[in-house]
C-alpha cells in the first residue's frame, strides 16, 4: 500500500493530466479478458487492483469501474521499441517527450530500447518515469549500440577490436544497461567477446547483424536476433567472412528465395536448440511496401509528427518502393517467423520505429500484431508473442506480460474484442500501469505535432 500511496504522490503534478484511475484499490467488472497466455477469451470476470497490483479480491470500498463491452489485457511489451525517430541522412534524434507518451497511450507499458543513440538520456528518462516525474512505459535499457568500423551511422561509436568491445559493455552495464545490441560490421571476435563479456554481468545480447550470419552468431552464443531473414546476410551467394554485402544484391537474392529451402529449416532448428530468440518488427519493413506505406500512415500517426517530419516523410516517398523485392520478402519473413514459433522458439516483437519514418512508437506496435495475424498467428498467439514472450526474455514474466493475482496491475482497456477483429487493439480506452489508470487520448494529445521535434 505504501508504493502505490507514494507513486501517486509523486505522479500528482507533472503526471496527473493524464491520470483517470488513482484510487489504492479498485474493481473492474463486467470484462472481457485476454490474460495473455494464449487461452480463449473469459467473458463477464471482475479484476481487483490493490496498491499497484492484481489481486484475488478487494477491500470493502474499492472504486468500481464497469467495463461492460470493454475487453482487458496485458499491457504491451515491446521488444524493439527505441526512443528515436529518423531525421534523415543517417541520423536520429531522441524523442525523450513525444515517444514515451504515444507508447503508454498506445498500451505499451513496457518497452526494451533495442539500441540507444543517447544512452544517458534513456537513462535518465527512464529514472523520471520510474519516480513519477514523465508519463510513459516501464524501460529496460539496452545501452549503445556495439557497431564495427565502417558504420553508416555518424552517431555511434566504432569498436576497434575485443577488447574495446568487452570495455563497451562492462562501462554501460556499469551505468545501468540491461541488455546490448550488436550491429552490421562487428567482426565474430568482438561479437564473441561482447557476448562473453555481457553474459559475465549476467546480460543478454541481441544482434541486427550483417557481417555476421544467425547461425554465426547463434553459435558464439547470442541471445536474441532482431529482425530475421531481413538482415541475415548468410545465405547471399558472394557472402564474406566478417564483411557486409552490397545490400540490393543480398534483398534481390533474398526476394528470390522459398521458405522452403533447406537451409532456413536448418536455420531454425539451430536457434531454437540454442535457445536462440527472434524479434519480430515486421512494421518497418511493411512499410516499404506501397500498400504498407499506405496503411502506415493513419491519421493518428500524420497528427503526431511534427509539421518539417511530416514534409519530410511525405516528400521522401517516390511511391512503389521496389515491389519486386520488398514484397515478396516481407511474405517471406512472415512465413519464416511463423514457422520459427512452431518449431517451439521464442518469437518475441517491437515496432522499431526507425526505417522510412511511418513507423511511431506505439501505433507501430498495433501494427506489428496486426501484421502478425496477417502472417499466420490467430490474435490471441500475436497478443502473447507481444506480450508474455517479451516478458520472458527479459526475465520478468513474473510481474508482467499477463494478467493474474500477484502481477503488476499493466492492463489496457479496449472497446470491442481483439480476438474476433484484431484492430480493435487500436481502440485504446485506458490504460492501466501499476494500478494508475491512464487517459490514451490526453497523452496522444500532448504530444501531436512534436515526433521529429522532441
Amino acid at each position: 500500500m505504501r508504493r502505490v500511496i507514494a507513486l501517486l504522490i509523486a505522479a500528482s503534478a507533472a503526471v496527473q493530466p493524464f491520470i483517470k484511475y488513482e484510487a489504492s484499490a479498485l474493481v473492474l467488472t463486467n470484462a472481457r479478458v485476454i490474460d495473455g497466455t494464449g487461452s480463449p477469451p473469459r467473458e463477464d470476470k471482475t479484476l481487483y487492483i490493490v496498491a499497484g497490483k492484481l489481486a484475488a479480491s478487494a477491500p470493502a470500498g474499492a472504486q468500481a469501474i464497469d467495463l461492460s463491452g470493454r475487453t482487458v489485457m496485458p499491457g504491451l511489451v515491446g521488444m524493439h521499441d527505441h526512443l528515436f525517430y529518423p531525421m534523415g541522412g543517417a541520423i536520429f534524434s531522441e524523442m525523450a517527450r513525444s515517444f514515451p507518451r504515444l507508447y503508454l497511450a498506445a498500451g505499451v507499458t513496457t518497452i526494451r530500447t533495442a539500441g540507444s543513440v543517447e544512452p544517458y538520456t534513456d537513462l535518465e528518462l527512464k529514472k523520471n518515469i520510474d519516480k513519477g516525474l514523465e508519463a510513459g512505459p516501464k524501460i529496460f535499457i539496452t545501452g549503445p549500440y556495439l557497431e564495427g568500423e565502417g558504420s553508416f551511422a555518424l552517431q555511434m561509436h566504432a569498436i576497434k577490436d575485443p577488447a574495446d568491445a568487452r570495455a563497451t559493455v562492462r562501462f554501460w552495464a556499469g551505468q545501468g544497461a540491461t541488455s546490448f545490441k550488436a550491429y552490421n560490421t562487428l567482426t565474430r571476435e568482438e561479437l564473441g567477446a561482447a557476448i562473453d563479456e555481457a553474459h559475465k554481468h549476467k546480460l543478454k545480447v541481441t544482434g541486427h547483424l550483417c557481417s555476421i550470419g544467425f547461425t554465426e552468431a547463434a553459435r558464439l552464443g547470442i541471445d536474441d536476433l532482431e529482425h530475421g531473414l531481413v538482415v541475415d546476410t548468410e545465405f547471399f551467394s558472394g557472402k564474406k567472412l566478417d564483411a557486409c554485402p552490397d545490400p540490393r544484391a543480398a534483398y534481390e537474392e533474398l526476394a528470390k528465395m522459398s521458405p522452403d529451402d533447406p537451409r532456413i529449416a536448418a536455420l531454425i532448428a539451430e536457434l531454437v536448440q540454442r535457445h536462440v530468440a527472434l524479434t519480430s518488427t515486421l512494421a518497418v519493413f511493411d512499410a516499404i511496401t506501397e500498400a504498407g506505406w499506405k496503411r502506415a500512415l493513419t491519421p493518428a500517426v500524420l497528427e503526431a509528427l511534427s509539421p518539417d517530419a511530416r514534409n519530410r516523410l511525405l516528400a521522401g516517398h517516390a511511391g512503389g518502393r521496389d515491389p519486386l523485392i520488398w514484397t515478396p520478402i516481407v511474405k517471406l519473413e512472415m512465413e519464416f517467423e511463423r514457422r520459427f514459433a512452431k518449431a517451439g522458439g521464442l518469437l518475441i516483437a517491437g515496432c522499431d520505429p526507425t526505417g522510412n519514418g511511418t513507423t511511431l512508437g506505439g501505433y507501430g506496435d498495433w501494427r506489428d500484431v496486426e501484421l502478425l495475424v496477417e502472417a499466420g498467428f490467430t490474435p490471441l498467439e500475436a497478443l502473447k508473442i507481444h506480450s508474455l514472450n517479451g516478458a520472458q526474455w527479459l526475465g520478468a514474466q513474473d510481474h508482467i506480460g499477463s494478467i493474474a493475482p500477484g502481477k503488476d496491475a499493466d492492463l489496457v482497456v479496449v472497446t470491442g474484442d481483439p480476438s474476433k477483429n484484431v484492430a480493435d487493439i487500436e481502440k485504446v480506452e485506458t490504460v492501466f500501469k501499476d494500478g494508475i489508470g491512464y487517459d490514451p487520448q490526453k497523452l496522444a494529445a500532448s504530444v501531436r505535432g512534436l515526433v521529429g521535434d522532441r
